[in-house]
C-alpha cells in the first residue's frame, strides 16, 4: 500500500512539473515557431505546433527595417548603462547598510524598498518633468538614469544580504591592518560577492532591457528608442494589418541574448542565489 501511495505521489509530482515546464515554455516556442511560419499559416484554422511551411521571411524584414540594428545598440547601450551604474551605487550602499554601523540604517532599507512599491505609470509625469527641465529627455542618459528607479533598490536589497553573510573577522583583520573601508570593501569584500554580483547585475539587465513604458515616454524617434518599443511600432502592409510573424521574429532576436547570457553564467546564478539565502 506504501509503494503504491509513493508512486502516486512521485507520478502527481512529475505532473505537476510537467504542467509548470510547459506553461512556462509553450509561449516562447510559440514565438520562436511562429517567426518562421508565412504571415497566412499563422492565421489558419488548423494551426500547426511545427514550423511548417517554413520561411526566413521575417527575420528578412526585421534585419531590412532601416533602424533596428540602432534599437537593439540603444538597447545595449541602456540596459549596459543602467545595470553597471546600479552595480557601482548598490555596492557601496549596500555596504554601507550591511557592515556599518549608523543608527537610521533600517530607516534607510524601508525607504528603499517603499521605492520599489509604486508603479511606473504613478512617477511617470515627475520624472518626465525631471528630464525634460535637466535636458536629458530623448538622451541615453536620460534614461540610464530613469532605469535606476526600479533597479538600484533592487540591487541594494540584494547585495545588503551578501555584505551581511560575510563574515566580520576579515573586516576587523582589515582594519587591523590599517585599510579603509574603502579598500577594506575593494580588496577583501568584492572578491567574495563575485557569484551575488554576476546574479545582481544579469536580473538588473534583463529588467532594463525588456523595459518599454520609460522607453517610450522619454524618447522620440530612432536616436535613443530602445527594442520594446521599437517592436511596438512594427507596421504591416496597411494601417490595420498587424505583423506578427515580424513581432514574434524581433521578439526571439531580442531574447536569445539574454538566453545565453543565462546559459553562461548559470553556475555563477546558482551560486549567488543560494549564498544570498544562507546568513553566517
Amino acid at each position: 500500500m506504501r509503494t503504491w501511495l509513493r508512486l502516486g505521489n512521485r507520478f502527481l509530482f512529475y505532473l505537476l512539473v510537467a504542467f509548470v515546464v510547459v506553461y512556462s515554455v509553450f509561449p516562447f516556442y510559440w514565438a520562436v515557431i511562429s517567426s518562421f511560419k508565412p504571415s497566412d499559416a499563422l492565421f489558419a484554422s488548423n494551426p500547426s505546433f511545427l514550423p511548417l511551411p517554413f520561411t526566413l521571411d521575417h527575420y528578412r524584414n526585421v534585419f531590412l527595417q532601416a533602424n533596428f540594428g540602432r534599437n537593439l545598440l540603444n538597447s545595449v547601450v541602456v540596459a549596459g548603462g543602467a545595470t553597471l551604474l546600479s552595480l557601482v551605487l548598490g555596492v557601496l550602499a549596500a555596504y554601507a547598510l550591511g557592515r556599518l554601523p549608523f543608527p537610521p540604517r533600517n530607516a534607510v532599507l524601508y525607504l528603499v524598498l517603499a521605492m520599489t512599491m509604486f508603479p511606473q505609470i504613478s512617477v511617470l509625469g515627475g520624472l518626465f518633468m525631471l528630464l525634460r527641465q535637466a535636458g536629458l529627455f530623448n538622451t541615453h542618459l536620460g534614461l540610464i538614469l530613469s532605469y535606476l528607479l526600479f533597479t538600484l533598490p533592487f540591487t541594494v536589497w540584494v547585495l545588503v544580504g551578501y555584505f551581511k553573510g560575510l563574515p566580520r573577522e576579515l573586516e576587523e583583520a582589515a582594519y587591523v591592518d590599517g585599510a579603509t573601508p574603502l579598500q577594506t570593501l575593494v580588496r577583501i569584500m568584492l572578491p567574495l560577492t563575485g557569484p551575488g554580483l554576476v546574479t545582481t547585475g544579469l536580473l538588473a539587465f534583463i529588467a532594463a532591457w525588456n523595459e518599454y513604458l520609460f522607453a517610450l515616454t522619454f524618447t522620440v524617434g530612432d536616436k535613443v528608442k530602445t527594442v520594446p518599443p521599437a517592436i511596438a511600432s512594427f507596421g504591416g502592409a496597411t494601417p490595420f494589418e498587424i505583423p506578427w510573424g515580424s513581432i514574434m521574429a524581433a521578439s526571439v532576436v531580442v531574447t536569445v541574448p539574454l538566453v545565453v547570457l543565462v546559459l553562461i553564467f548559470q553556475q555563477r546564478i546558482v551560486a549567488g542565489l543560494t549564498a544570498g539565502a544562507v546568513k553566517g
